[in-house]
């Protein structure tokens, strides 16, 4: 008669099995830390930031008038419309006295911001950009922007700023300043270095003490 045979099967230890998934869990842990270092409060600063960059970029505006020349902010105008794929308008304010109806004719002053314009739709198609203009009557150049800003719904205002004086602690155009200070969306404002120079008098003579005026720092 053969004798029975007994196959005893080793039941896992409960212990063993939690050792062993905390290592699996410890090294995973490990690993990801590794492949995803914590980032600096520069890089976390800087992903915010695009993240509204995208949010609030819809539409761009720039905006001429006889006094305020954008042109040197032009081409920053267009590689922000072109980067977030954003519409552009390029608008010139002609600002019209009280004297005068609000829809007078200002032949000058239209010729004047028609060939603004031309050089800014010029400067945007060269760039593959699409471009809008549009010229605006107004009896305050800042009352103008803030107007078609609103009609257009503008994420952002680019101006090109001036100083009222010829030094560079004089204020900027009273316009640019209540833009700035009522406008719901973002206002870029670039000052052109060459507008906070002093200019140099005449040279003194007779005097070998004196020197011509240095020229400030452009800001």
């Amino acid at each position: 008669m053969t004798p029975a045979i007994h196959v005893a099967h080793a039941l896992p230890n409960p212990i063993g099995i939690l050792l062993a998934c905390a290592v699996l869990v410890a090294i995973t842990a490990t690993l990801y830390w590794m492949l995803h270092p914590p980032t600096t409060t520069a890089e976390r600063a800087a992903r915010a930031t695009e993240r509204e960059v995208d949010e609030i970029i819809g539409s761009v505006i720039i905006v001429f008038s006889q006094e305020i020349h954008s042109e040197h902010m032009m081409s920053l105008a267009v590689r922000v419309a072109r980067r977030e794929r954003a519409q552009l308008l390029a608008a010139y304010i002609i600002e019209v006295p009280h004297t005068l109806p609000l829809d007078a004719e200002m032949e000058r002053e239209r010729r004047d911001a028609l060939g603004v314009l031309q050089i800014a739709e010029s400067i945007a198609r060269k760039n593959n950009v699409e471009i809008e203009t549009e010229i605006v009557l107004s009896r305050h150049v800042a009352k103008g922007v803030l107007e078609i800003a609103k009609r257009k719904d503008a994420h952002l205002i680019v101006v090109g700023a001036y100083r009222e004086g010829k030094y560079t602690g004089a204020p900027i155009g009273a316009a640019i300043e209540v833009i700035a200070a009522k406008a719901t969306c973002d206002v870029l404002i670039g000052v052109q270095g060459n507008k906070g120079k002093i200019l140099t008098p005449p040279q003194v003579t007779g005097r070998a003490d004196v020197k011509p005026a240095t020229q400030a720092p452009t800001v």
